[in-house]
């Protein structure tokens, strides 16, 4: 089995978050971290160069590959800030269709800045995603 590419590391979170150059960006990943801190009580930690991640959970599947994962985590990207919900959009959908402006992947709501969506729905999704992936791997 691969080994997995991502992992915790001693990178500062405030660092990085401190060298991103677009004043927007910045504020809404200032506001992001806070927001995932508060929701998991768990304080952020980089994981690979791009990646803040709030808490794990220890993962095994049915091939026996198994591993820890981020609760929950975001990465500002060129084009948008990416956040990832570890337990899908199916039991967000009601969440998805108030959120505002945003594009979703498999697991990742993309969003262009903080202003186009509704902060509190999002911190509802955030608590509902950690709170399923926490009893499904608990």
């Amino acid at each position: 089995m691969s080994e997995l590419k991502t992992k915790p590391n001693n990178q500062s979170v405030a660092d990085f978050l401190n060298a991103l150059t677009n004043a927007t960006q910045k504020q809404d990943c200032l506001t992001i971290c806070a927001l995932m801190q508060e929701v998991t009580g768990h304080q952020p930690k980089m994981w690979g160069n791009s990646i803040v991640g709030f808490g794990s959970y220890h993962y095994k599947y049915a091939s026996g590959q198994e591993g820890d994962w981020m609760l929950t985590v975001f990465s500002p990207r060129k084009q948008n800030l990416s956040v990832y919900l570890m337990s899908g959009f199916e039991p967000l959908e009601a969440q998805l269709q108030k959120l505002g402006k945003h594009k979703t992947g498999k697991g990742c709501l993309y969003i262009k800045k903080l202003s186009d969506i509704n902060v509190e729905v999002l911190k509802e999704m955030i608590a509902l995603s950690v709170q399923n992936i926490k009893v499904q791997y608990s």
